[in-house]
């Protein structure tokens, strides 16, 4: 599956960019442009960027599931050779494959809102991070710049997938907006991969297969030094890609461990966290995100349906992936720079003292440990912060198991996840100077369901009144925060 994409994206953007001149791929090349801006500065290559702007700027205004099914071109569209192509885009659009099931897909989304803080701190302290663990998936973050650089913008892009996806009627009604999201997400998905090989997949690897070894190494050399202030069209265009050691981008096995990543990630660190679901509210929760992978173009036989079928997807990906990288012991991990990007940011948002490696910590215990390692977290924390984390940790699972005696609901490890959460969600996710990349008919709403999280409506009064005190007393609103560069020890 790692030489198979997304045909239908891919012939989208193909159409829209148009066909690449075909220069030999070699192992050596020009020498490099001072910029990706400049590599990327001829006029034909600026067209096709320009297009890709166009393409860009059409899809912004798929606002929900019904207005995508909907869509049609303008006159403007159908000119600039974007309207066609995206036309037959949309058929993806259509209605839930016939093993989809509306009424557990809501059950999920349920649970999703139910958990509401718990939920995001598990995107921020597990999913996210497990998405760095596979290096072929790293490289193409790491080889723009763009995570080191933008950490947070890759944060909330994340989130403005993930609340679309996961809202109540997302997936299954015409005023939700998870499939129109999905589906930008997916041209997105097939424009890095065009970009990156500067073809569509199928012509970059038939080349690869079918080309005179002397006049093929496999690798599409690098144009430019790629800078901080390069446009990610530019620096995906000029970074360079080994197609024969990494194979392609964004292939379908890349896209299916991602999937995973916010399906049983999630349910795996409820467990760790000794608050699970009930069995069958796990199996609906990977069936909501299954149904979400539908849209994404990922392949049915690459979906599991239960978690021992999720574990050991999850475990085998990520071992064929550390495989693969120790056969390139010359090349550099990308990964510990992506997971320390990551952290800087979680830890940008909470105050100065012993707490404020608890985001790290946390990223810890939901990880394997040798994911920990992979990402460079291990050296991260002092004794005296893992030393509260442990016990405070220890103690709160300790209560746990006697108060759950009587209280089944009772838990103060969701209680300790919350205020981490509600750090991360408020300064991060709610900031004060920008918004989701979500259509604005659904920011009022999530406003909204961020703002009623302030209540644990699983937790007694004084649980409560304590959460208050560490947080904010009421809704929860944005909140200040120390700039990145501030935050860092």
């Amino acid at each position: 599956m790692q030489w198979i994409a997304d045909a239908h994206a891919d012939e989208t953007v193909a159409a829209i960019v148009g066909p690449w001149p075909e220069a030999p791929m070699r192992a050596q090349a020009a020498p490099l442009a001072a910029t990706a801006e400049a590599a990327a500065a001829d006029p034909d290559t600026a067209a096709r960027l320009r297009r890709i702007d166009d393409l860009n700027a059409a899809v912004r205004n798929w606002q929900d599931n019904a207005g995508v099914r909907a869509w049609r071109a303008d006159s403007q569209q159908i000119t600039a050779g974007i309207g066609k192509p995206l036309q037959a885009y949309v058929t993806a659009a259509g209605p839930l494959p016939d093993w989809a099931d509306p009424d557990r897909i809501l059950r999920a989304q349920a649970l999703f809102m139910d958990y509401g803080a718990l939920s995001v701190t598990m995107l921020f302290c597990a999913s996210l991070p497990e998405c760095y663990v596979v290096p072929d998936l790293a490289a193409v973050l790491h080889a723009t710049g763009q995570l080191e650089e933008r950490a947070e913008h890759r944060i909330r892009a994340t989130g403005a997938m993930v609340f679309p996806v996961m809202m109540l009627g997302g997936l299954t009604k015409d005023d939700g907006a998870g499939i129109a999201q999905i589906l930008k997400v997916r041209l997105i998905h097939a424009t890095v991969r065009n970009l990156i090989l500067r073809d569509s997949p199928d012509v970059a690897v038939a080349r690869m297969r079918f080309a005179d070894a002397a006049e093929f190494s496999g690798l599409i050399p690098p144009l430019a030094t790629v800078q901080p202030g390069d446009s990610m069209s530019s620096a995906l265009h000029a970074m360079g890609w080994d197609l024969k050691r990494f194979a392609l981008p964004n292939n379908q096995e890349e896209l299916a461990y991602t999937l995973l990543t916010f399906s049983y990630v999630f349910l795996r660190s409820l467990r760790r966290l000794g608050i699970p679901l009930k069995p069958e509210q796990e199996l609906d929760y990977l069936h909501a995100w299954n149904v979400a992978g539908h849209f994404l173009g990922i392949r049915r036989e690459l979906m599991v349906e239960t978690m021992d079928e999720a574990a050991e997807l999850f475990a085998r990906m990520q071992a064929r992936g550390r495989e693969d990288w120790a056969k390139r012991p010359t090349a550099i991990d990308p990964r510990p720079r992506l997971g320390g990007a990551l952290m800087d940011a979680m830890e940008s948002v909470i105050p100065d003292g012993p707490f404020k490696k608890f985001p790290v910590l946390l990223t810890r215990r939901l990880l394997e440990p040798a994911s920990s390692r992979d990402l460079g977290l291990d050296g991260r924390v002092s004794l005296v912060s893992r030393f509260l984390f442990s016990a405070l940790m220890l103690t709160a699972r300790g209560i746990d198991a006697l108060v759950r005696l009587a209280f089944p609901d009772f838990s103060l490890s969701r209680l300790i996840t919350r205020v981490i959460g509600y750090r991360l969600m408020c300064a991060l996710l709610m900031s004060q100077t920008r918004d989701l990349s979500v259509p604005a008919q659904l920011r009022p709403g999530i406003r909204a369901l961020i703002a009623g999280w302030g209540l644990d409506s699983k937790a007694p009064n004084w649980v409560n009144a304590l959460e208050d005190r560490l947080t904010t007393r009421g809704d929860w609103q944005a909140i200040a925060r120390t700039p990145p560069d501030a935050g860092k020890a």
